[in-house]
């Protein structure tokens, strides 16, 4: 914001202060935390947020399944395995794939478990 605008705003009695990032909601339905920190590209990580599954659409999905298709991995319900989930997750989160198949495996599984439970709910 150029000074000139904030001065204005200021007069106006506006709310001039840089928008705070966004924490992830560790209480919310979509939080999954892990069992114990992990750690990735330098980075520690105590859960994730997949509230971004929220604005997938179901181009993502198909993109995800061709995904596998291409890899070699065909399967009747896709949806319902492990690598799709982590492509699912990658998508929602922006984080690379790799960070979710890294995951140990009782985190993965309740990541697969929450994207899942995402796809399937009737909320």
């Amino acid at each position: 914001m150029k000074e000139a605008e904030k001065n204005l705003d200021m007069e106006l009695g506006l709310d001039t202060r840089e928008p705070l990032p966004e924490e992830p909601d560790e209480n919310g339905k979509y939080y999954v935390k892990f069992r114990k920190p992990y750690r990735f590209n330098d980075q520690e990580y105590t859960g994730i947020d997949l509230s971004g599954l929220e604005d997938l659409t179901a181009r993502d999905m198909i993109a995800t399944q061709r995904k596998m298709e291409r890899e070699g991995n065909i399967s009747v319900m896709p949806e319902m395995s492990l690598e799709y989930a982590c492509i699912f997750a990658a998508k929602a989160t922006g984080l690379p794939v790799e960070f979710f198949q890294w995951l140990p495996p009782k985190d993965a599984a309740r990541v697969k478990n929450r994207v899942t439970n995402f796809i399937y709910s009737e909320d």
